[in-house]
């Protein structure tokens, strides 16, 4: 059964918006220049370092839940890297991933780009703070978590609570496809028809090493992608029965994220005046795949 969307073009599009204006800043998360070094200082290996980072407001939780709200990742990875992050402890990790998007921060911005942070979070943080979290478990513990004090540091808080937000809904929406965890990491990385498609993937090298799956497991995913007539037989690239599935997962996704929009004033306008500021992180170089701009 297909459900019926909720929301209209104007209120999914600005989700749509939103979730690629907003991505870079997010992501200074875990990738900044001194992540690595706040995890060799807890001594944890990348994974537990992550999950703990990311999953770690959701408390002392069984490494199935992580499993769960992570949903690509490989669970052989995920439960171990969890145990080992909450056996370090969980408010270490997430200070240490506090601490080093501080310093991030403070190496690309300066006071005055504070000013307009603050200024930024007057107006997105009503948002954030109204999502609904029913039946979105990781937004839900972002959400209970405190506010930092430091404006950069809070604007980067708006983008944690809308991006998990985000992911919960694509979560549901892949369950609802019948698509596995591995299969629903293959069919994002596959390749579109069209080179003009605006498609947003990680290569597989590091998609497939960062979510723990084998080469064995990577294959059977996508023979099983075939056997659904989504990918082509001699090749990871969409079908156009394949076209149309990746399609109706990223209209779906827009569409469980687009109800907070309705009731927004010049959404437009916010995404435009927060562009700048997500722009110098992109051009600071310290993202994968950016070069640092002079």
């Amino acid at each position: 059964m297909t459900l019926p969307l909720a929301h209209d073009d104007t209120a999914r599009g600005l989700a749509r918006q939103t979730y690629r204006t907003l991505e870079p800043l997010h992501l200074l998360a875990y990738f900044n220049p001194y992540a690595r070094e706040a995890q060799k200082e807890l001594g944890l290996r990348w994974t537990a370092y992550y999950v703990g980072a990311r999953g770690g407001p959701l408390g002392d939780v069984p490494g199935r839940v992580l499993t769960a709200t992570f949903f690509n990742f490989n669970g052989a990875i995920v439960e171990p890297g969890w145990q080992a992050a909450k056996d370090r402890g969980l408010n270490q990790v997430m200070a240490s991933r506090e601490r080093s998007v501080t310093r991030t921060l403070d190496d690309i911005f300066g006071a005055d780009d504070a000013v307009v942070a603050r200024s930024l979070v007057e107006r997105w943080r009503p948002i954030a703070e109204g999502l609904p979290t029913v039946g979105r478990p990781l937004a839900a513990a972002w959400a209970a978590m405190p506010w930092p004090d430091a404006p950069l540091l809070q604007l980067w808080h708006v983008t944690a609570l809308l991006r998990e937000w985000r992911g919960d809904g694509h979560i549901a929406v892949l369950v609802q496809s019948g698509l596995t965890p591995a299969e629903a990491l293959v069919f994002h990385e596959a390749a579109h028809p069209d080179p003009a498609a605006r498609k947003s993937t990680l290569g597989r090298e590091m998609a497939q090493g960062s979510r723990g799956w084998s080469d064995d497991e990577w294959a059977a995913a996508a023979e099983s992608l075939r056997a659904r007539g989504l990918l082509e037989p001699d090749a990871e690239r969409y079908t156009a029965d394949g076209v149309a599935f990746y399609d109706a997962l990223e209209l779906a996704t827009d569409d469980a994220a687009a109800g907070i929009w309705t009731s927004v004033d010049d959404g437009e306008g916010l995404l435009a005046d927060t562009r700048p500021l997500v722009k110098r992180v992109i051009d600071a170089g310290v993202l994968p795949g950016t070069t640092k701009k002079s």
